[in-house]
């Protein structure tokens, strides 16, 4: 799908507060006099005007770079492989020239020692009006940043989980989402002494694919307990599959060219539930 005019003056509006200075600090004189840049023509929700719609893509794409940069730089410096991941990020949404600059650009501003992520998380979550869904896809790509070098730094997740914070979202909500993204990359989940918070410290289970997961990882991923009866699980994996689900989501204002994240996310999912499902014989 293509892109609009997302981050251009052809809205008809120009989105103020924190994200809008994040903007023109990164696009400058580019921003302000409008990018020549593609339209997706996506339909949002019944109740979501086309003009709301671009303005939660703007919001979106400002904030998933800008703090994706400012998690990076949590642990006073930035990773090859972070840098890495937001490429890749970036490479996966197949943004164009202008596109790509303005999120590299964003990146790096988020990296400033004066940015203020909570402030501008916090308009995000106004912009998005309430629809959750757009939050969970939000934290779980700066999660997955974060873990872009098989680890986790305290102070990255201390940056993570003050944002989450900012969006709703307990410390249990938080490792919740945790819990699917590292199934999703591969990377194990740290317990006890070994916390994985040093960057010294990679550990990589097999691959997703192999169909290793053991079923207290994918009780984990679904947000239950073994002891909860057939009911029950089958809630939480379709309320996960909803939160997921990529046509609901680019409803909902996602920008369609994450789409594969969503994918990717409910085939994890769907695994996980699976898992249970053949441990429990049901």
């Amino acid at each position: 799908m293509i892109w609009g005019k997302l981050l251009g003056g052809t809205f008809g509006f120009m989105i103020g507060g924190p994200i809008g200075a994040v903007l023109g600090a990164a696009l400058g004189h580019s921003f302000d006099k409008g990018m020549n840049l593609q339209l997706s023509q996506d339909v949002a929700d019944e109740d979501l005007p086309p003009g709301d719609a671009d303005r939660i893509k703007m919001a979106f794409f400002t904030a998933t770079f800008s703090v994706m940069g400012h998690i990076a730089k949590a642990d006073g410096r930035v990773d090859k492989s972070e840098i890495a991941l937001a490429e890749a990020l970036m490479s996966s949404m197949n943004l164009d020239a202008d596109l790509r600059a303005a999120a590299i650009k964003l990146f790096n501003e988020g990296k400033q020692d004066n940015f203020d992520a909570e402030a501008l998380v916090l308009q995000f979550r106004q912009e998005c009006q309430r629809r959750t869904s757009l939050y969970r896809m939000f934290v779980e790509i700066l999660i997955q940043a974060a873990l872009a070098d098989g680890v986790m730094s305290k102070d990255e997740e201390a940056a993570l989980i003050k944002v989450a914070a900012v969006l709703g979202f307990s410390e249990y909500a938080f490792r919740q989402l945790e819990m699917l993204v590292r199934f999703s990359m591969g990377v194990d989940q740290p317990d006890g002494a070994d916390t994985g918070h040093s960057h010294g410290q990679r550990r990589q289970r097999a691959p997703v694919d192999s169909g290793r997961l053991s079923v207290n990882d994918a009780y984990k991923v679904l947000g239950v307990e073994s002891s909860d009866d057939k009911a029950t699980v089958k809630r939480a994996y379709r309320r996960l599959m909803s939160q997921h689900h990529p046509d609901k989501l680019v409803a909902k204002g996602l920008p369609d060219e994450m789409i594969k994240l969503a994918t990717d996310k409910t085939q994890h999912i769907q695994k996980a539930y699976e898992r249970v499902k053949e441990s429990k014989g049901w």
